[in-house]
């Protein structure tokens, strides 16, 4: 039991986050953020610094997490690693795509929200 963390123990899982440095902030404030023992934490900020191979890396730790059953991506940056995003195709953890401060959503490029219209037939 030495491994789970805390929130498995109580039955629970994380939400993960990548997103830039305001979008965090607010999800932190709000009481999602998480620190496990290994001192691995549940989000990654995006800034100008942070390259597209930081951002795949921390998205292929997240989706491979037990501990975690949403992971929230800002659309643009999800636009950065748009192939990796769109290979996932496990239900858990759930990849959704939200607006940043700076970038509005935009519908077509959400690639889950594809994934269901195409199952449904919408066009």
């Amino acid at each position: 039991m030495g491994e789970k963390s805390g929130a498995l123990m109580d039955g629970g899982a994380l939400v993960a986050l990548i997103a830039d440095e305001d979008t965090i902030t607010g999800f932190l404030l709000s009481g999602v953020g998480n620190v496990d023992i290994r001192k691995k934490t549940n989000y990654l900020v995006v800034d100008s610094k942070t390259t597209t191979k930081q951002i795949e890396q921390a998205f292929k730790e997240f989706v491979a997490r037990e501990d975690i059953a949403i992971l929230l991506i800002s659309q643009n940056v999800a636009n950065m690693i748009r192939l990796t995003v769109d290979q996932h195709q496990k239900a858990v953890p759930a990849v959704l795509e939200i607006p940043s401060k700076d970038n509005p959503y935009d519908p077509n490029a959400d690639s889950l929200l594809c994934r269901v219209k195409h199952i449904f037939g919408a066009s």
